[in-house]
């Protein structure tokens, strides 16, 4: 074992402290359980709560992630915005499926996103560029607004003992099945 990898596994994990959370009382829509949680992280003082990991694949299937900020969440959709003309926008016009990842720490909880992606029209676009801070040096016509349309999404909390606590939410249609 070199030298960095014990290092690593010196390093503590799952400092943080985990909420309760009671699993007879989840809701029907993870989108609610969604808006519970990422207020609980910013009233927790959670840094940047709406960051998160966007993992999109090339035309090849390779695996590429950024981090980004969440522009909205609504029943069209999980929205994030960048440039077309970047790794980001062609990657979704090859393969228009992505995986939004949240990582809380402090409140050793994790929400996973995934589906396909949609770009959002136009007019959205255009709201959404004209939102941004001024010093911005990106182009309207290069700006997307894109929708990622959920077909899981998984509530992961941490626990020191290792006993993790999952709910999955699956779409079935319109409806969502929950396990956990």
């Amino acid at each position: 074992m070199n030298e960095l990898t014990r290092w690593l596994r010196d390093q503590p994990s799952l400092t943080g402290t985990a909420p309760p959370l009671d699993l007879s009382d989840l809701p029907a829509d993870p989108h609610e359980l969604f808006d519970t949680w990422i207020r609980a992280a910013a009233d927790a003082g959670v840094p940047e709560p709406r960051a998160t990991t966007l993992a999109t694949a090339d035309a090849d299937g390779r695996p590429d992630a950024r981090t980004l900020i969440l522009k909205g969440v609504d029943a069209d959709g999980w929205q994030f915005a960048g440039l077309r003309s970047s790794a980001k926008g062609a990657q979704l016009a090859e393969n228009p499926a992505a995986a939004l990842n949240f990582w809380w720490q402090p409140v050793m909880r994790a929400v996973r996103v995934r589906g396909t992606v949609r770009e959002a029209t136009p007019e959205e676009s255009a709201a959404d560029f004209g939102a941004r801070p001024a010093s911005s040096d990106a182009a309207l016509s290069d700006w997307v607004l894109w929708r990622l349309i959920p077909e899981r999404i998984e509530f992961w909390q941490g626990s020191p003992d290792r006993r993790h606590t999952r709910v999955v939410y699956t779409r079935a249609g319109d409806d969502w099945t929950r396990r956990a």
